[in-house]
């Protein structure tokens, strides 16, 4: 047993978050694979609170790229604090996002806290983030496993992005998962993870 958890920390601390892609498509069953992968996280209540919009249109990706550069140039321009640009500067990250139209695949991430019932009452969800957090925990190391390669990105704030893909009121898009195969040419960042005990306490 602690071998098999070994070997998964080895193939975890491989998982890198690139922003750059080659320029290959992802076959789509992988994807679906992926994703349903996703959904067998838990949920409160299991109500499965999340939604997937995969997009591998060129002319959405730029519609979002376009829409996301002006949101985060105000962002940069006016919101950043000095500290949080400085925590910054190891990644090298400005209001420009090549990676929303250079990766072959995006994948936009809704929490749905709440639906309208054909009655036309609410149908609320219970702890939305924490769901959607963890299953995208689990798409992230899916994808991973498969192979594939992909960057978190959050746009502030992401309310564009339900109108673009059309969800519906009860949906705010959490993020966007930017997935392709890694360009070898991209010089990932120097970084350093904590160790256990920085990050755990045992008793």
């Amino acid at each position: 047993m602690p071998e098999k958890s070994k070997r998964l920390l080895e193939e975890s601390r491989k998982r890198r978050s690139y922003r750059q892609f080659l320029d290959e498509p992802i076959k789509r069953k992988v994807i679906e694979n992926c994703i349903l992968t996703a959904a067998t996280a838990p949920s409160g209540a299991d109500k499965q609170p999340w939604h997937f919009c995969v997009i591998t249109d060129p002319e959405m990706k730029q519609k979002i790229r376009t829409e996301a550069e002006q949101v985060e140039k105000a962002f940069y321009e006016k919101k950043i604090s000095e500290e949080w640009q400085a925590d910054l500067e190891k990644l090298n990250v400005n209001y420009q996002k090549p990676f929303l139209t250079e990766a072959p695949c995006l994948i936009v991430i809704f929490k749905k806290f709440y639906q309208i019932t054909d009655a036309g009452t609410k149908n609320k969800n219970y702890y939305v983030t924490e769901s959607v957090g963890i299953a995208t925990g689990f798409l992230i190391n899916a994808l991973r496993n498969a192979g594939c390669v992909s960057l978190t990105y959050t746009p502030a704030p992401p309310t564009f992005l339900r109108t673009l893909l059309d969800r519906p009121a009860g949906e705010t898009a959490m993020m966007i998962l930017c997935v392709g195969r890694p360009d070898p040419n991209y010089a990932l960042p120097v970084l350093k993870k904590k160790s256990l005990y920085e990050i755990a306490s045992f008793f």
